[in-house]
């Protein structure tokens, strides 16, 4: 167990390899009840949003949801979130269910409230003392089908819908909200229910051979997809533009959103930087803060690095320069006082050839 976000959070159960390959394989359990999640409730609660978003919202439907990020004036990413257009019953508000990073929720909460006062917005905590689990792995479905008794095929990937589950120690089948979203790479399912109803789900996953997994292999998973880590891969000093995330940015809509003017600019004349994805010969590890050269001096740092088990070789993220970022160039990292060369390449480093 180790500290993080305020939270106690297991680094590993059976061991980092072991519970990677059974996401990869089979089916892995992430409690991931250190999100925030909150709920935003008024009228046109996509609209206020919008402001505050360069994505365009009106995109999603009910039983819909994107990956975006809020930004500062400058076009810095504030933190990077998940919003759900739940659907709502006739004479109910519109409302919007929204997944933020633990490290930045109280911020991030400060930030929405602050920004949507002058409108009739409610910002409320969806979670409480709920459970939020992150179920992830080729056989997930299958193991949840199982379990509630109702088919998710045709969930499609970001969707997600309440179903019923029997035997999570209430008498009457627990309503569950449960999204086909996650942090691997892999097909997979995140679920919010309460405290008491999680504990029973995790120990009916336990029983069905669903390995529980901890914050090691949740690191090196979403790394071998090239999944962005807050506060390292990207922070308030990095655009979407620079940071690989230009589809999240749609100036084609008519909308001001904060930031909209610097990503304009960044638009038009290019970023100066770049994140990219390398590799590494031999055995050598590129950790985050070390550096990355180019003719011996230095041009950028390692954001994030690990070994990953699928591939059998070192990945790592960094920023460097654009003129240095094409694909095929070699790069070194100097890893203990030595160079190691590390060629530029496409990500993500892994992606799963298909979703059933």
């Amino acid at each position: 167990m180790v500290p993080f976000a305020g939270w106690e959070m297991p680094l590993q159960f059976s061991g980092l390899l072991q519970e990677h390959q059974a996401v990869r394989k089979h089916g892995g359990m992430f409690d991931v009840s250190h999100m925030g999640v909150l709920r935003i409730e008024g009228t046109n609660p996509k609209d206020a949003l919008q402001a505050l978003v360069p994505t365009d919202l009106h995109r999603i439907g009910p039983g819909e949801a994107c990956y975006t990020v809020l930004l500062n004036e400058t076009g810095g990413i504030v933190d990077d979130l998940v919003i759900y257009d739940i659907e709502s019953n006739q004479g109910e508000k519109e409302s919007l269910l929204i997944v933020i990073n633990a490290a930045c929720a109280e911020t991030d909460t400060t930030w929405l409230k602050q920004h949507l006062a002058t409108t009739d917005i409610v910002i409320s905590d969806a979670k409480a003392n709920g459970v939020l689990l992150a179920v992830q792995g080729p056989q997930t479905r299958e193991v949840l089908e199982s379990l509630s008794g109702e088919s998710l095929v045709n969930l499609p990937r970001f969707g997600h819908r309440n179903i019923q589950f029997n035997g999570l120690g209430t008498e009457q089948p627990e309503s569950v909200f449960i999204a086909r979203t996650g942090y691997t790479g892999e097909d997979g399912f995140e679920l919010l229910l309460d405290a008491k109803a999680g504990r029973a789900l995790w120990l009916s996953l336990l029983a069905k051979g669903i390995s529980p997994c901890g914050l090691g292999s949740r690191d090196t998973l979403r790394l071998e997809a090239a999944m962005h880590l807050y506060g390292q891969d990207m922070n308030i000093n990095t655009t979407p533009f620079e940071a690989g995330l230009g589809w999240l940015v749609h100036l084609e809509i008519p909308a001001q959103f904060i930031g909209r003017t610097a990503l304009e600019q960044q638009a038009e004349q290019g970023p100066l930087r770049r994140l990219i994805g390398l590799k590494l010969p031999g055995r050598a590890i590129a950790r985050h803060g070390y550096p990355v050269l180019h003719n011996n001096e230095k041009v950028g740092e390692i954001t994030s690095g690990t070994w990953s088990p699928t591939l059998g070789e070192a990945i790592a993220m960094a920023y460097v320069p654009t003129a240095l970022a094409h694909i095929g160039n070699v790069l070194e990292v100097e890893i203990r006082g030595k160079n190691h060369p590390a060629t530029v390449v496409k990500r993500p480093f892994y992606r799963r050839a298909s979703f059933n």
